[in-house]
């Protein structure tokens, strides 16, 4: 019996010593590296956080407290912040209502959406309840809060926080072909803006060829921490920051079309390197011809590839004629910057994914995007402030024959029209 228990005791201490000398797997050493570029720089984070806490932070982190530990003695610090909850203005205890019906519908849809997914997948580890989960990762999505902040307003590990995040991401994804889908049918044909408000007779141009738009194709760029081995995380030396702003592996292309409501009805995301302008969708367009109801087209600003589907403006300097198409198109354009806008104002950490992991970051960015449809679907519209992103001059995209030959058309048809109305 003994010497059963002595080879027992043996080999997990040889199993114990095998799993430290092995090397990591990609996924463990990625997790490792993520962790530890966040202990160097969340300190700062968090100083600023617990300066102006946000109101999401201040509700969930009520919320998630378990019965014992609301009977606990409150440092100074809690105490202040019960204060400031308390003394909240009636617009603002609505607010937190709102936000509360966003958590119950948001964990009914995931509910009832995901059912092969269950808290199973955590045993072993710290778990929270799927409205807890949903809090949780509003809270990081809402606000820039660091891992560490979270971890303490919702008594978890920081690991915990890292997979239950994560999870929540991977649950969510599995929502995109149901909330971010293209128009079909009635859909796609109701209420469409006419392509041009500048003249009147909207019916009659439509009558005459001028399409009404279906949507409007364009692309932000997302920021992430460069991948380890690009960068050197602790140099804070300014010619490195250039380095990082510079490298194309530093930021996520989201290409994205809106409808005139400012829902997602198309989303990729690639990385900053992928220098593709949405020649996958042209492609896409072309082959299933349906996805297009006739009398319908897609804008674009200058840089995307022109189609029979995709109108974009002509090059700068053009005659009248141009110039008046041109202006047509451009009228649309505040749909899309809005809808970025709004996207990045309600979920601030797409300002910056403090993330060096692709898929991650691309995951938690389509989380994020799934989300705003579901927002609008609530009805809950937030009014971001537009920002014109820094960039390189575009030149044209390229052209098609057939989408020349289009664009040339309406654009002669606009120019009649406002030639007869002059006269």
């Amino acid at each position: 019996m003994d010497n059963n228990y002595v080879e027992s005791a043996g080999r997990a201490v040889l199993e114990m010593m095998q799993r430290e000398w092995e090397p990591l797997s990609q996924d463990e050493l990625e997790q490792r590296l993520d962790r530890t570029v966040e202990e160097i720089l969340e300190a700062d984070l968090l100083a600023k956080v617990q300066d102006q806490p946000g109101p999401i932070y201040l509700q969930l982190s009520q919320l998630v407290e378990e019965p014992q530990q609301q009977n606990q003695i409150r440092s100074t610090t809690e105490l202040t912040t019960l204060s400031h909850v308390e003394e909240e203005s009636e617009s603002q205890q609505l607010t937190d209502a709102e936000e509360n019906a966003a958590v119950q519908y948001i964990t009914d849809l995931l509910q009832n959406s995901n059912s092969r997914y269950n808290q199973s997948r955590m045993a072993g580890r710290a778990r929270l309840s799927l409205s807890h989960t949903v809090l949780l990762s509003l809270t990081l999505l809402s606000k820039r809060l660091s891992y560490r902040s979270v971890s303490t307003s919702f008594h978890l590990e920081k690991g915990n926080i890292h997979r239950i995040f994560f999870s929540f991401c991977e649950r969510v994804n599995t929502l995109e072909d149901q909330q971010i889908r293209w128009p079909t049918g009635i859909e796609a044909v109701e209420n469409l803006p006419p392509l041009s408000s500048l003249l009147g007779k909207a019916k009659g141009l439509e009558e005459k060829g001028v399409p009404r738009v279906l949507g409007v194709l364009g692309h932000t760029r997302i920021p992430i921490r460069l991948p380890i081995g690009k960068q050197d995380v602790e140099s804070m030396m300014p010619e490195v920051k250039r380095m990082k702003e510079a490298h194309p592996d530093s930021w996520l292309n989201l290409e994205l079309v809106c409808n005139h409501t400012g829902r997602l009805i198309h989303c990729r995301i690639s990385k900053g390197s992928d220098l593709d302008r949405a020649s996958a969708l042209r492609d896409k367009l072309k082959q299933l011809p349906e996805m297009m109801p006739p009398g319908t087209c897609l804008v674009a600003r200058i840089g995307y590839p022109a189609s029979a589907q995709i109108l974009t403006p002509y090059a700068v300097g053009r005659s009248l004629r141009g110039n008046l198409y041109n202006r047509s198109l451009e009228a649309h354009f505040y749909l899309l910057d809005q809808a970025v806008a709004d996207l990045k104002a309600r979920f601030e950490r797409l300002r910056y994914l403090d993330m060096g992991n692709y898929e991650r970051a691309k995951a938690v960015v389509l989380t994020a995007c799934i989300l705003h449809n579901v927002f609008l679907d609530m009805g809950k519209v937030v009014n971001g402030q537009v920002e014109r992103e820094a960039g390189t001059q575009e030149g044209e995209g390229e052209c098609d024959e057939e989408g020349v030959r289009r664009r040339e058309a309406i654009a002669d048809l606009l120019y009649k029209e406002l030639d007869s109305e002059s006269t």
